[in-house]
Formats: C-alpha cells, sequence, structure tokens
C-alpha cells in the first residue's frame, strides 16, 4: 500500500545520508518529492535518481537558514505540484568539538543550520501546510537532542534538544489546525558522516553504547519518518520518535 500517494515532501539536506533514504522512501509511498540541499551535485543526483525510478521531483538548491531560499523551496512545491503536505526538517551539521574548542562562529552556524532552519522551515511552511488535508511536519532531532552524549558537540546538543521541545511547541499550537508536528531521534547511524570514524575506536564505541549491537541504516530512520508523515500516525502529534537501537533505553 502506498500511504501517501499524490501528497507533496518537501526534504531538506537530502543529498546524502538520512536525507536521501527519506526522499527514497517517501518515494516509495507514492509521494512527490521537492529535494533540497545546499550540496548542488548531490542534491540535484537524488532528484534525477527519483525521476529515473518514476517519481515525480524536482530539486532545490537551499540554505535553510535563508528566509529567501525557503520561500523559493516551498513556492516550488506550490508550482510543480500544486501543494504542500510533508515537511522533513532534515539538514543538520555537527562536530566532536568541546565547548572550550568551540568559537562562537562555530556555535552560532551550527544553531544556526540545526534550530533556526527548523524554525524557518514551520513558519514559511505553514500557510501551505494550512491548505492540505494530510500535513505534517517531521523534525529530526537526535538521541544528543536528549542526551548529553560524550560530553562533546555542545552547539550540536543544544540545537537538537531546541529542535525537540520546538517541536512539542508547534504541535501544540497546531493541533486543531490539521497539522501534526513530531520529532525523530536517531541513534548512531551508518552514513557518509561517519566515513572518517570507520577505522578510529569511536566507530567501536557507537556500536557499544547501543544495545542492538550495530549502527542504524538510514532506511530505518526514513521508515520512520514515512510512519509519520501517513494517515497510519492521524493522532499521532508532539511525538519523539527513537530510533536507536535501544540507545535512550540504557
Amino acid at each position: 500500500m502506498r500511504r501517501l500517494e499524490g501528497r507533496v515532501a518537501l526534504v531538506t539536506g537530502a543529498g546524502s545520508g538520512i536525507g536521501k533514504a527519506t526522499a527514497r522512501r517517501l518515494a516509495e509511498e507514492g509521494a512527490r518529492l521537492v529535494v533540497t540541499d545546499i550540496n548542488e551535485q548531490s542534491g540535484q543526483a537524488t532528484a534525477d535518481e527519483l525521476l529515473d525510478a518514476g517519481t515525480e521531483a524536482t530539486f532545490v538548491h537551499h540554505d535553510v537558514t535563508s528566509e529567501a531560499d525557503w520561500h523559493v523551496a516551498c513556492e516550488r512545491a506550490v508550482d510543480e505540484f500544486d501543494g504542500l503536505d510533508i515537511l522533513v526538517n532534515n539538514a543538520g551539521m555537527g562536530d566532536l568539538k568541546t565547548i572550550e574548542e568551540t568559537t562562537l562562529e562555530e556555535w552560532e552556524r551550527t544553531v544556526a543550520i540545526d534550530q533556526t532552519g527548523v524554525f524557518l522551515g514551520m513558519k514559511i511552511a505553514a500557510p501551505y501546510l494550512r491548505k492540505s488535508q494530510h500535513a505534517a511536519v517531521i523534525n529530526i532531532s537526535s538521541i544528543f537532542g536528549t542526551s548529553g552524549g560524550f560530553g562533546n558537540s555542545p552547539a550540536y546538543h543544544a540545537a537538537k534538544g531546541a529542535v525537540r521541545t520546538l517541536t512539542k511547541n508547534a504541535a501544540v499550537h497546531w493541533a486543531t489546525e490539521g497539522i501534526r508536528v513530531n520529532s525523530v531521534h536517531p541513534g548512531f547511524v551508518d552514513t557518509p558522516i561517519l566515513d572518517t570514524s570507520r577505522e578510529t575506536p569511536f566507530m567501536q564505541v557507537m556500536i557499544d553504547l547501543t544495545p542492538m549491537g550495530r549502527l542504524g541504516r538510514p532506511e530505518e530512520i526514513a521508515a520512520g519518518v514515512a510512519y509519520l508523515a501517513s494517515d497510519d500516525a492521524s493522532f499521532v502529534t508532539g511525538l519523539e520518535l527513537y530510533i536507536d537501537g535501544g540507545y535512550i533505553a540504557r
């Protein structure tokens, strides 16, 4: 069953990793896709892959910290597909520096992408989502939006924690308007961002800290997003969905 047949989804950071897997899964469920990414080459590659598979898709170059870019992305959904039903705020970044090592510039850049980008997405998409009969927002947070992790990446933790509570705030605000808002909290997931860690002890640490004893796969996160985007989750809003192999349960 294609649960999202004919619906229009905008996925940020869809050029790789969880974003790309999410775009693929939503397409498999029948959605039409606005694929956005700041990396034009990888974002266009995702859109081309979807088009080749028979999905209606379009790519938009998109800096999620830019209000103007958000307007362009949402308007593309309307121009190409006559509306917007699903918003997946996936684009993000982080580093492994400690509080002392993190510069103010680095802090502000991470918060701008991981937190402010989510705020802008919901704010600017709101008028479009209100016109949908199946509006759903899925914000990608993290296990580190809830836990202190390894004591590093302070900007990432702060921003992802903000996404967690911002999601709940928006869910309550829109609860009677037909817009559901939920957050997904991935654990350690095998994406290209881990390529530099594959031959280091950190890789084994991540596996050891996951009760299921392995890294997650991007498509496993995408499956959770697809559920929250669908009518199977029609009475679900303000939820934190942890897809983490048991990490938070420890």
